[in-house]
């Protein structure tokens, strides 16, 4: 394998990596692998819902859904992981959420099911970094949004 071919192949993030590029910890990382992963273009979060997950005793106990507001919250560190790998080794700069716009949510997230957050860059101005995200189950369009995640001190 040459030096180009290895330098366009996708990356992969396993949970190590994301808790060393965000700051969140349990109950509220929400992704536990980014795949496919260009640069700072675009990248796929994953996310394994359980049953066992805290928010579902209460939304709903009887009828667990996956809230969407952590639909979005899982986009933004997938974009948040994206962003911050872009960062010098050993920089102490963190990633954080700044906007949202254009959410759409499709069909609930179950347990059980394995979340996909598809994420492509749209824009970037200095340290904000813009991207369009999709959120598929088994290929299915479950929630879709615009964000921008920022680096900063």
């Amino acid at each position: 394998m040459n030096e180009e071919t290895t330098a366009e192949a996708p990356e992969s993030l396993g949970i190590h990596q994301i808790l060393e590029l965000l700051p969140h910890r349990y109950p509220l990382l929400l992704i536990d692998r980014v795949v496919d992963i260009h640069g700072d273009e675009s990248g796929v979060g994953i996310k394994n819902v359980t049953f066992n997950e805290p928010q579902f005793q209460g939304h709903f106990p009887e009828n667990p859904v996956f809230p969407g507001v952590l639909l979005v919250e899982a986009m933004a560190q997938t974009a948040g992981v994206i962003a911050a790998r872009m960062q010098p080794k050993g920089s102490q700069r963190k990633v954080f959420f700044t906007t949202i716009d254009k959410a759409k949510f499709r069909r609930p997230v179950i347990p059980g099911d394995r979340v996909e957050f598809h994420v492509a860059k749209k824009a970037r101005k200095r340290d904000i970094y813009w991207y369009a995200c999709r959120a598929l189950v088994d290929g299915a369009l479950v929630c879709e949004a615009e964000l921008s995640v920022m680096i900063g001190a």
